[in-house]
């Protein structure tokens, strides 16, 4: 199968070149060779490729950023997607579109989950281009998959995990605050990627949730890896008031797999397991990356 990967370059993007890459013809482009914004590139992009499955891991996903730059994360994570589902359609390619939590509002009281067919509610401009996103996919491409995903860690790009590492190699003895009222699935990028594979072998349909199992809070999540990574830290709990943010944050982002479960189809681990994997098979790399940046 041909599958051409947009935003082959993130972290996710380089995830599914390598999963997706041993069992199908696989072409990637970022932003230097396909601007998913431009409709024109987009269209000679597939044309000239002809793919079988068009995945999109493009975004704009600077959430605070997307505060002051609307008009770009519009045209990014709104309009490109709408311009990969008509080209894809037109050149029959199914459209896989990978989406967020955040198109969720959190009001639900935790643990209790989102699943696909709860009512979508945005609080952020980032929440609301994405869901512009969904909105321009369902309407332009009747073979197309919705998949939502939440609180990505992986090696390719910057992360959230990564900044912790770096904070706390910079000043081991800075404390260092971090939310523990906001709950979600943290999701390692290759994991998803070997999701994706198995949606595009079943051939499925519509909107899907895919997260790790389980939930934790930014705190227990940043502990937790600290903790594996053996780094000492001075990581503290604080709430939401005390570490405000440009753009609002869902307090619940906990996404349940329902639809992948009742289709057989969940390869979805526990977030604690997920995390132990990923620090065991890249943890001197990790260090590494950190200290360079931090020289």
């Amino acid at each position: 199968m041909k599958i051409l990967i947009c935003g082959g370059k993130g972290q996710l993007g380089s995830d599914c070149r390598t999963v997706l890459g041993r069992d199908h013809d696989v072409l990637w482009v970022d932003l230097d060779e396909m601007d998913i914004a431009d409709r024109s590139q987009v269209e000679r992009g597939i044309s000239g490729f002809g793919p079988d499955v068009v995945l999109n891991c493009a975004a704009y996903t600077a959430v605070d950023a997307c505060e002051t730059r609307p008009d770009l994360a519009w045209r990014v994570n709104a309009e490109g997607p709408g311009n990969l589902a008509m080209a894809s359609r037109r050149y029959g390619a199914r459209l896989i579109h990978i989406s967020t939590d955040y198109v969720f509002d959190g009001r639900k009281r935790p643990p209790a989950p989102y699943v696909e067919t709860d009512e979508v509610h945005p609080l952020s401009v980032y929440g609301k281009s994405k869901l512009g996103g969904e909105t321009a996919v369902r309407e332009a491409a009747e073979d197309h998959i919705i998949l939502r995903t939440a609180w990505l860690y992986g090696m390719g790009g910057g992360n959230f995990l990564k900044t912790m590492l770096k904070l706390t190699l910079k000043d081991p003895k800075r404390e260092i605050k971090v939310v523990n009222d906001q709950f979600g699935c943290p999701t390692w990028s290759y994991r998803l990627a070997l999701q994706i594979g198995k949606l595009i072998q079943a051939g499925g349909r519509g909107v899907y949730h895919a997260a790790s199992e389980g939930c934790g809070t930014w705190y227990q999540l940043a502990v937790a890896f600290l903790d594996r990574m053996e780094i000492p830290h001075c990581v503290v709990p604080c709430t939401t008031p005390e570490y405000p943010t440009p753009a609002p944050r869902p307090m619940n982002s906990i996404l349940e797999n329902r639809r992948l479960k009742e289709a057989g189809m969940n390869l979805m681990e526990d977030w604690e397991s997920d995390l132990g994997q990923f620090v065991d098979s890249f943890r001197d790399r990790l260090l590494s990356e950190a200290r360079e940046e931090l020289r």
